[in-house]
């Protein structure tokens, strides 16, 4: 998985991207993470954008693209 970016959200602590594979993976403040499949870059860069990134994830993310929960990752 690629390298985990820490962002401003009161709902997201970092997110990590792998244009190859487009895997999206996204850390919540929580302490849960999630990778979600098939995301394309434009998805990525927006959410990296977003003003709020929270408010991003659940109308362009959550529900529109499989994902699974990540165990073991280690927060930072």
């Amino acid at each position: 998985m690629a390298k985990l970016t820490p962002v401003e959200s009161s709902m997201i602590q970092a997110v990590g991207y792998d244009s190859k594979t487009r895997l999206l993976e996204v850390v919540f403040n929580n302490g849960r993470t999630y990778c979600y499949e098939g995301v394309p870059p434009k998805v990525h860069k927006g959410l990296m954008a977003a003003d709020s990134k929270g408010r991003y994830m659940l109308s362009e993310i959550i529900d529109m693209y499989s994902y699974h929960a990540v165990s073991g990752r280690k927060r930072r």
